[in-house]
Parts: C-alpha cells; sequence; structure tokens
C-alpha cells in the first residue's frame, strides 16, 4: 500500500488520511500517532487494566516509501555494493559477538548474481535502492521508538512485553 496516499479503514468504514503526502503525510508516522493516541486514551480510562496493540508498519514491504532526507542520510553508504556489504555485516557481528567467532559466512545463493557481474548502468539504480531501504527502515524504527518512548512516559513500559519482528510478511 502507499505510506503517503493509503487507503484507510477505522474499524469497518473507510476514512482519508489526515493530510496529503504533499502537507507531510507518511502512513508510519499517523499509525503511531494514533497507537500512542489510543494507548494514552486506554491508560486514562482504566489506568489498571491490562492493553494490547498489535502494531505493524508497512516497511520494509515494497512499495519503499520513506521520506527522501531519511534515504539520503545513507547516500554512498552501499556502493561498495552487496558482497563486500555482506562480508563487513558479518565480520562486524562476529566482533560484536552476535554470532559465533568461528562461524562461516555461507555462499552467496546462485540465484543472486554476484556486484561484480551487475552491468555499470544498474549499480547506481540499485544503490539508490538500497539507500531508501535503509531509510525507511530506520524510519520505521525510529517511529517505534517514539511509541515504546510513549510507554515509558506513561509509567507502563517496565510491565509492558514489546515483541519486534522484523520482517516482510
Amino acid at each position: 500500500v502507499s505510506q503517503y496516499d493509503p487507503a484507510l479503514y477505522e474499524g469497518l468504514t473507510p476514512v482519508e488520511p489526515p493530510a496529503t503526502a504533499e502537507e507531510g503525510y507518511h502512513l508510519t508516522e499517523d499509525m503511531t500517532d494514533r497507537a500512542i493516541g489510543w494507548v494514552r486514551q486506554q491508560k486514562a480510562l482504566m489506568p489498571e487494566k491490562p492493553f494490547f496493540v498489535y502494531f505493524a508498519p508497512g516497511a520494509v514491504h515494497a512499495p519503499h516509501h520513506v521520506p527522501k532526507e531519511w534515504a539520503d542520510k545513507y547516500k554512498g553508504r552501499f556502493a561498495q555494493g552487496w558482497d563486500k556489504l555482506r562480508e563487513e555485516t558479518f565480520a562486524r557481528q562476529k566482533k560484536l559477538g552476535v554470532i559465533a567467532p568461528d562461524a562461516e559466512l555461507t555462499k552467496r545463493h546462485a540465484e543472486i548474481p554476484a556486484w561484480d557481474e551487475m552491468p555499470a548502468q544498474m549499480k547506481p539504480v540499485l544503490e539508490r535502492q538500497m539507500e531508501v531501504y535503509a531509510g525507511f527502515l530506520e524510519h520505521t524504527d525510529h517511529h517505534i521508538g517514539r511509541l515504546v518512548d510513549a510507554l515509558g512516559d506513561l509509567g507502563v513500559l517496565e510491565n509492558t512485553i514489546v515483541y519486534y519482528i522484523f520482517g516482510d510478511n
């Protein structure tokens, strides 16, 4: 769905977004605002009752719609291509202890071409796709952080279970 002009429903009723893309509307921001408002209302009306929020933003599912400034933060960060990036990420994860020191990097899947095999005219497009993807992910993380911060401000974070599942489906 478009992050700028989504088809929205409240329950079964279609509703219009509160602003347009030209006015700065983005679905993730709106969802976060609504989730924060909903939790605040629940805690104001029933402070002792538990609550459940299923918060499922569209990132990083296509289409990758993110404000330009978020994607631009990653300008040039992926110029080395996905093979080199994969090696760097693996080494960093080992250094941080995320993976075992004796872990071995798996072979790149045969259906994914090597970066060096990609036509030169495609590399800028592919590099920009990686920048947009990273910006979309950070933008989403930022707004999830806003929701978590709101739970902290309400004094309920310490008594709240948060499952963060990152994925595309």
